[in-house]
């Protein structure tokens, strides 16, 4: 089962452009932490991403595309990062979770990813032609 791990960083919302983690023992302590997920043969993918910005929002009101440059004045939680992990269970995607070394403003929001086998007979046949987006690849693992 994979699971999306979502680094939401409190503060981070308001980051100027240009916002990158600079305290050399939490890096080294999340370098670590990847590492240890990436031995285990669990790890999918991970980045950390820019502030909000130098980021842009895409909405859809009444199917026509209107882009938002960042930074967001109404945005409460923000992503900073990401792993994307392949564990048995639920239960073991939060036990990964939960060994993050995260400081007192991180929270991790942990999220079951779709798999192509969840979703009914007919949207999978819409699908179909899409088989190579269906592989689940692992790096460095």
């Amino acid at each position: 089962m994979r699971f999306m791990l979502l680094m939401i960083p409190h503060g981070y919302e308001s980051a100027p452009p240009g916002t990158i983690p600079d305290d050399v023992d939490a890096v080294s302590a999340m370098m670590a932490y990847n590492e240890s997920m990436q031995k285990a043969g669990v790890l999918i993918s991970c980045d950390g991403l820019h502030p909000p910005s130098m980021g842009a929002r895409v909405s859809f009101k009444d199917r026509k595309p209107k882009v938002v440059d960042g930074p967001f004045a109404e945005a409460k939680e923000v992503l900073g990062g990401f792993w994307v992990i392949d564990v048995p269970s639920r239960a073991d995607a939060i036990e990964w979770a939960t060994r993050c070394p995260g400081g007192d403003n991180e929270v991790i929001e942990v999220r079951q990813i779709q798999e192509f086998d969840d979703y009914p007979a007919d949207v999978r046949a819409v699908t179909a032609e899409f088989a190579s987006m269906q592989t689940v690849r692992k790096t460095g693992a």
